[in-house]
């Protein structure tokens, strides 16, 4: 098996699934050949709906909206005829350019009426010019783990001795659970991507006061999941976004019925509408660092405290008094140092940090999705009380944070590799 790409993803030439895509502008902006480069990644094979003149004309009443783009009435179009045709699909992508305004309205239209006559998962995305293949695989990995591994995503229990590490860009975590219950743990940061997944399995398995080799099975999930497969012999190696679903709701028992996970991380931001703790909607990313974990990293060392007191710091000051109004994580400091010497106090500061963060993941990211009560809320910002204050103002929605929120991942890779054992695999 061959290898591409920063994060070592695993090539397959045979397709397995067929994905349609729904898109304006991929062609345009040069880009199409990298979708079906990471759809072949990923054995989906890429499909394109038809759609008469007849369809163009309809859609427009049926999905209740009126582009003035005739590619976008397209889309609509297409989307209409692939709902009413019943055409044997496992999964539909959605693509817009992220600068057209009007796209990304069509692109919410066109999901949202999918998801209403389809029973199948919609991934949507906001393309740029320089969209590569890596900046779609992880997407479309999601998107085939959703489809191809129904059995094991629907499974609620675990059972046995497993290990569940999360290799993420800025930490690892490594979690043992034995039947359903967290019995060791280790967080640290992220260095070298081998040595802090070892490091954090052998801490984890040590605070059980356990070997690897008593483990049933080992799960993997993250960045370095790949490179870390074979050093800690783990019998199943999946995306995060499924994994993080996954481990999100079961912390939360709330794997009955939907929900909405959001994780802001470190670099990647995630946010996922869920039924029974699986994915049928989902986004990735964001358009700058502002809108994540790292900008509390870095707003935390101007203001002079430690990340993990930014919370409780922001949790006692007002917002309202320090604007705050860039997507840039350079331009946010600027305003922060702004405010700092202009004589805001540091709890109102830290308060308008939090909210910034809260308010570009609500415009970038949350607006890619149906937002399904209950909020779970995890990740290591979960810890943070001052952003979970600003996440509750900015949705008006009471937000969860469940028990071990910063190893949702960790517990979603345990979980499920329980699952691959109880499967037979």
């Amino acid at each position: 098996m061959s290898y591409r790409g920063p994060f070592a993803r695993p090539l397959t030439s045979t397709p397995t699934f067929n994905i349609a895509q729904i898109s304006c502008g991929t062609e345009w902006s040069g880009v199409q050949h990298e979708i079906e480069a990471a759809a072949q990644s990923v054995g989906c094979e890429v499909l394109f709906p038809e759609a008469d003149v007849d369809d163009v004309r309809r859609a427009e009443e049926v999905l209740g909206y009126s582009p003035a783009s005739h590619s976008l009435k397209v889309m609509m179009a297409q989307a209409l005829h692939l709902a009413e045709t019943k055409n044997v699909l496992d999964g539909v992508m959605v693509l817009t350019c992220f600068r057209c305004a009007e796209g990304n309205l069509v692109k919410h239209v066109v999901k949202g009426y999918l998801q209403r006559k389809m029973n199948i998962p919609v991934m949507v995305y906001s393309f740029t010019e320089s969209t590569k293949a890596e900046n779609m695989l992880l997407r479309m990995e999601a998107l085939g783990s959703i489809i191809g591994r129904k059995r094991l995503l629907a499974v609620r229990e675990h059972k046995g001795l497993t290990l569940g590490v999360d290799s993420g860009s800025a930490a690892t975590k490594a979690v043992v659970m034995q039947d359903g219950s967290i019995i060791g743990s280790c967080w640290l940061p992220t260095t070298d991507t081998v040595a802090s997944g070892e490091q954090a399995a052998e801490k984890a398995l040590k605070d059980a006061s356990l070997k690897l080799g008593q483990m049933d099975a080992v799960g993997l999930t993250g960045y370095g999941r790949f490179i870390l497969a074979e050093k800690l012999k783990a019998k199943l190696v999946q995306e995060e976004i499924t994994v993080c679903a996954k481990g999100a709701t079961y912390l939360a028992k709330k794997m009955d019925g939907n929900a909405t996970v959001v994780d802001i991380g470190g670099s990647d931001n995630k946010a996922m509408g869920t039924r029974n703790g699986v994915p049928d909607s989902f986004t990735v990313g964001g358009i700058c660092a502002g809108a994540s974990g790292r900008f509390l990293e870095v707003a935390a060392r101007r203001i002079g405290v430690d990340v993990g007191d930014l919370g409780d710091l922001a949790a006692k000051g007002d917002q309202s008094k320090v604007p705050m109004n860039a997507y840039c994580i350079v331009f946010g400091i600027q305003d922060i140092t702004a405010a700092l010497a202009a004589g805001a106090s540091r709890e109102d500061v830290a308060a308008a940090a939090c909210y910034s963060v809260a308010q570009q993941f609500f415009e970038q990211q949350l607006q890619e999705i149906d937002i399904r009560e209950p909020v779970i809320e995890v990740g290591t910002t979960a810890l943070n009380r001052g952003l979970v204050n600003a996440m509750e103002s900015v949705m008006k929605m009471k937000v969860l944070v469940p028990p071990y929120p910063q190893y949702a991942g960790a517990v979603g890779a345990a979980l499920l590799a329980s699952g691959h054992v109880q499967l037979g695999g």
